[in-house]
């Protein structure tokens, strides 16, 4: 069954809208300020707090909002182990020929091929694109890692930063015919539509032909070899 994104998220919006405009907020505004003091001075029981916050109506957005204020929002310290990648494929033709492919790039260019892997939207998951950027990393692409939970916005301003060749859009959790072309527009707003988008992870094959009018470059569906994705990104990038 096809999930249209756009429906689900105007759904979604109007929900919020309707919940906001029949509540009592000013109730909601004195719940979700107990939040904040309790977290402020450690004093009181949190989780009876925000339950008090979800009975006045207040989203769970706004609770964990009202926790950020004085704590600050977690991030995770992304890190890239190399070689294990190498180690297990040895000698594998198509990883050879991915490394030189890289090596003869880097020569022409005079940098290394440089690729960031992001997760956009409420995606929560990053093993599987920590095992591509180690693979990438190990045959000869420089790599960065996005958090998680990055918008397109955030994404494009960090490639831009970075002055990344690719972008790949590691996706699980069916954004992508949302969060793809949003990235791919952010990236124009910022002028580097020569940045090229490509996408992986769990890509249903009837969404292969809207992704690739939506301007994405390649995609690498489950199970595709690492080796064989760097192959087909630096035939593009050559």
């Amino acid at each position: 069954m096809a999930v249209d994104n756009t429906a689900v998220r105007e759904s979604q919006v109007k929900r919020l809208q309707e919940l906001r405009a029949n509540r009592d907020n000013a109730a909601v505004e004195a719940a979700l300020a107990a939040i904040t003091e309790c977290v402020r001075t450690g004093e009181g029981n949190l989780l009876a707090l925000a339950v008090e916050a979800a009975k006045v109506r207040a989203s769970l957005g706004e609770i964990s909002d009202a926790c950020e204020k004085i704590v600050g929002r977690y991030k995770a310290v992304i890190r890239l182990n190399s070689g294990v990648y190498s180690a297990e494929v040895k000698s594998d033709s198509a990883f050879e020929k991915a490394k030189q492919m890289c090596a003869d790039f880097a020569k022409k260019e005079g940098r290394q091929p440089r690729i960031m892997i992001a997760k956009l939207g409420q995606d929560g998951h990053d093993r599987g694109a920590k095992v591509v950027a180690t693979g990438y990393a190990d045959i000869g692409f420089d790599v960065d890692m996005g958090p998680l939970f990055q918008t397109p916005e955030e994404a494009a301003k960090q490639a831009v930063e970075n002055d990344v060749h690719v972008v790949g859009v590691s996706s699980l959790a069916a954004g992508h015919l949302t969060l793809v072309p949003q990235i791919i527009a952010e990236l124009k707003k910022l002028g580097r539509e020569d940045i090229i988008v490509v996408v992986g992870g769990v890509i249903p094959a009837q969404d292969y032909d809207q992704l690739y009018k939506d301007g994405a470059a390649a995609i690498f569906g489950p199970g595709t070899p690492v080796a064989t994705a760097a192959i087909k990104m630096l035939e593009i990038l050559g």
